[in-house]
């Protein structure tokens, strides 16, 4: 399966994967106003490829199953927040 990748204007780290190069028919309205203007990264072949933050199989469910697949970004880390938490367990 082929898909084309494009990465949000609005939304830092999110990238949107369809089926058919400017083709977004089968992409929510709603989620296309969150992601804002899709920006073009790349096309590739899923067969036999891994991608670094999601697993291939989800995406290439999605895309036969939804018509599109959104990757959003890992949540952040609020590392003050684990330093307090260590500190306060350290006291106890």
């Amino acid at each position: 399966m082929i898909c084309s990748i494009y990465k949000s204007a609005k939304k830092e780290g999110a990238y949107l994967y369809i089926p058919h190069k400017d083709k977004f028919d089968q992409v929510p309205e709603a989620l296309m106003q969150m992601f804002g203007k899709p920006y073009f990264v790349m096309v590739i072949k899923l067969e036999g490829r891994r991608l670094a933050q999601v697993d291939i199989e989800k995406v290439t469910q999605s895309l036969q199953t939804d018509g599109y697949f959104l990757q959003l970004p890992p949540p952040t880390v609020d590392l003050l927040k684990e330093h307090k938490a260590r500190k306060a367990e350290g006291k106890s």
